[in-house]
């Protein structure tokens, strides 16, 4: 089976610790290229999430982009220095005293001064945070996986079917191709005859001319390289996974067949199929730039 460059999945963890979710997205891309997005304080984490993605795909630009909240038992909480708070105020009144001052001393006074009141947040433990955020991730990957299986079945069935279609074309084209040079033979000697009247031909001399105008037009050849490329890009779509490039070589090598076959043949028949040949392949190369 073929894999499509395209697809989306997401998966997500939950723990009293932490609440995980990943997204995963890809694109057409020649390479396997991982963008990941991390919050700042995971970042060291993002080596994990790229061999995790390169694990099982080969080909496109993914884009991996993961959320963490803290669950209950990482919220912060916040912590009172009351002995601290106690010498501020005792500080001050003191202070008060001695400069005969009024000695009132409220609560928002005594929250601004440092270390009175502070933020406590628990101690990450990226080990344990990448156990579950690995699993959120494997169900991402899984899911982005099984788009990028199901839209790489429909390409390979779009590309099967245009293969068919050429391989129509091309047998018109050799069964055009065995009457092409008896009716070229046919048309040189009306023409000859209307030339040169009452004079004999010289039979021989049309033989050899018959035989060069039919060598210059022979693309049996090029019929028996059509086919046998035709006959390889169908089993290489049928084996599946990594055929993007491959299917794109054998294409350029089709392409190269047919227009070979277009240069030598004057005749309108062939002409057309070979028109309309191109024009399957463009359709086929362009379904094929989107398979891993």
């Amino acid at each position: 089976m073929a894999y499509s460059m395209t697809g989306y999945g997401q998966g997500s963890s939950r723990s009293e610790a932490w609440v995980i979710n990943v997204q995963a997205r890809s694109v057409n891309h020649r390479f396997c290229e991982v963008a990941v997005r991390l919050p700042r304080q995971y970042a060291g984490l993002e080596e994990k999430v790229r061999r995790s993605v390169q694990e099982g795909i080969a080909r496109g630009r993914v884009e991996i982009s993961v959320t963490v909240e803290p669950g209950e038992a990482k919220k912060k909480s916040l912590i009172v220095d009351r002995p601290l708070a106690q010498a501020y105020v005792n500080a001050l009144q003191d202070l008060a005293a001695s400069l005969s001052l009024p000695a009132a001393v409220d609560i928002s006074l005594l929250a601004r001064f440092p270390d009175v009141l502070t933020l406590s947040e628990p101690e990450e433990d990226l080990e344990a945070l990448w156990s579950e955020m690995s699993g959120a991730i494997a169900t991402a990957l899984a899911a982005l996986r099984q788009m990028r299986e199901n839209e790489g079945a429909a390409l390979s069935q779009d590309i099967a079917h245009r293969t068919a279609k050429i391989g129509q074309i091309i047998k018109t084209i050799e069964e055009r191709s065995g009457l092409v040079v008896e009716e070229a033979r046919e048309r040189l000697k009306t023409r000859l005859a209307e030339l040169l009247g009452n004079v004999e031909l010289d039979e021989n001399r049309l033989l050899m001319e018959i035989a060069i105008l039919a060598d210059k037009s022979n693309i049996t050849e090029e019929l028996i390289r059509l086919q046998s490329h035709l006959e390889q890009l169908g089993r290489t779509l049928r084996e599946g996974k990594e055929v993007g490039r491959k299917l794109d070589f054998l294409l350029q090598e089709i392409n190269r067949e047919v227009n070979t076959i277009g240069s030598k043949s004057s005749d309108y028949t062939i002409a057309a199929a070979v028109v309309e040949t191109k024009s399957e392949l463009e359709k086929i190369r362009e379904q094929v730039q989107n398979l891993e």
